[in-house]
């Protein structure tokens, strides 16, 4: 193990289990969260090295949200609060990553990724961010 954590944050149970196998074969120890609180007590957890996050999620109707919150302001809300620091995050997305360069971008994610099963250009700069 290379000692390096990684925190997944999705909704999608079954990505976030394919992806954190990948990462664990990799040596990466995985965090998961499916939500912004789910994140928050992720952190408590253990400070991970690196945040993988999507950007859209469902209503957080489990914690009486009517509006679904997105990876931006999960990543907003979690600096504000001073739990992701200067934390790197990559954002992934299964919509048009082009729509959100720009944004990802201006709010300072490291990356942004179109989910799909090639992992290579993704494990790539994670290993460039961690090694």
């Amino acid at each position: 193990m290379n000692g390096k954590t990684i925190l997944v944050v999705d909704d999608d149970a079954v990505f976030v289990l394919g992806l954190s196998m990948i990462l664990r074969s990799e040596g990466f120890e995985v965090l998961t969260a499916k939500d912004g609180a789910s994140t928050v007590s992720a952190l408590h957890q253990g400070k991970p090295d690196l945040i993988l996050m999507d950007i859209f999620f469902p209503p957080d109707v489990e914690h009486g949200g009517s509006v679904s919150w997105d990876g931006f302001r999960i990543m907003d809300w979690l600096r504000a609060m001073g739990g992701a620091g200067n934390i790197p995050v990559i954002f992934m997305t299964a919509a048009d990553q082009i729509e959100y360069v720009e944004r990802a971008r201006k709010a300072g994610a490291v990356g942004l990724f179109q989910k799909t099963v090639e992992t290579t250009e993704l494990l790539g700069l994670i290993h460039q961010l961690l090694d």
